[in-house]
């Protein structure tokens, strides 16, 4: 980190107006043009883009669970050196509080713990219940959350050898419209197609992964916005699962990597039908951080251009969540600056010049 005080200053183009400007930094804020000399600049020329945003992220797990603290600093870290200034915690059964009296690691809006069936989930993750529960927990959660609720919406049932749904219509719909009343939005894991119908249809508001959406759900998504983080880097596994499980559960494998092979159609088929698209890696369980740059960068596969794959990963996911989405004067100085441009070079968003988070500066 860089120790610079008084007020900061740097110029380039900035995004997503795409206008050569000058920003000065003081407090934390973007700020106007002081009158003041105590200025320092800190970086000439390249693109300004506001704090990424990593909107599918588990910072407080690994693949065994929940992580003490020096872990979750390690994680936060590198998430913050990749760029990714804000993140929305998908489901973490770790207390992350902590970290929002830390100025220096980046902002999380928390989706609670995971809200799972019983038996039906990744052991020491999620709560494990059963459906007349799922209110209480959708309750309990949506207060210990930012905003959201992350349900577990399919996985596979050994009885069945398949992906299947995890909650019925009617505990989804109780579920979800208490989630409103509390104002928070549910968003739901689901790999296949079994569980979207009645996830839709109870009022759900985004979905993870999306690798099962069918065509004649599309319109209705794109029209109440019901958006789709469909972590990309993540359904690269999605071979790896099937091998594991083709002995035991040859069903579910063959479904896997049904799902798999047309992944990039399914999901394009989303983009163009106007479906919300955001960035996240999902990292903390089987993935490391610090993987948005790629993440951004393999939305372009999906049919979004290098302007709207950044935007899923910046600003316009920050007004998805509720945050400021440009450098305005008055707004969080959270940015990253890089050589190139990133919408005509996404490759570019793997190395990021200089981070200001909260006005303070890092040179990856």
């Amino acid at each position: 980190m860089t120790t610079e005080t008084g007020v900061l200053r740097l110029a380039g183009t900035v995004l997503p107006a795409g206008e050569q400007q000058e920003l000065h930094l003081s407090g934390g804020l973007v700020v106007d043009r002081p009158a003041t000399a105590d200025v320092t600049t800190i970086h000439t020329g390249g693109w300004i883009v506001p704090g990424l945003v990593d909107a599918h992220c588990h910072i407080g797990l690994d693949t065994h669970g929940p992580v003490d603290k020096d872990v979750q600093e390690r994680q936060a870290v590198v998430d913050r050196d990749a760029g990714a200034l804000l993140v929305r915690d998908a489901g973490s059964a770790s207390d992350t509080r902590w970290i929002d009296e830390r100025e220096d690691l980046p902002k999380i809006i928390r989706a609670g713990r995971h809200i799972a069936r019983s038996k039906r989930y990744i052991r020491n993750y999620g709560w494990e219940i059963e459906p007349e529960e799922l209110v209480a927990y959708v309750e309990q959660e949506a207060r210990r959350g930012d905003g959201w609720v992350k349900l577990v919406g399919d996985w596979i049932d050994r009885d069945a050898g398949d992906l299947t749904a995890c909650w019925p219509l009617e505990a989804l719909t109780a579920a979800i419209t208490r989630a409103h009343e509390l104002n928070a939005r549910v968003t739901a894991h689901v790999f296949g197609e079994h569980a979207l119908p009645d996830l839709l249809a109870a009022g759900i508001d985004c979905i993870e992964h999306g690798t099962g959406l069918l065509p004649d759900m599309l319109d209705d998504m794109a029209a109440r916005g019901v958006a789709v983080v469909p972590t990309l880097i993540q359904l690269e596994n999605f071979p790896q699962y099937a091998d594991q499980a083709a002995s035991k559960f040859p069903v579910y494998s063959d479904h896997m990597r049904d799902l798999y092979a047309r992944r990039q159609d399914t999901l394009r088929s989303a983009v163009e039908a106007g479906v919300p698209v955001y960035a996240g890696t999902d990292a903390g369980g089987v993935l490391g951080h610090g993987l948005i740059a790629q993440e951004i960068q393999a939305l372009t596969t999906i049919g979004l251009s290098g302007e709207q794959a950044l935007a899923a990963g910046s600003w316009s996911a920050r007004t998805w969540l509720g945050a400021p989405a440009d450098l305005s004067p008055g707004n969080p100085a959270d940015l990253v600056v890089y050589a190139e441009d990133p919408r005509v070079n996404p490759a570019i968003l793997s190395h990021p010049e200089c981070i200001v988070l909260r006005g303070r500066v890092y040179r990856p």
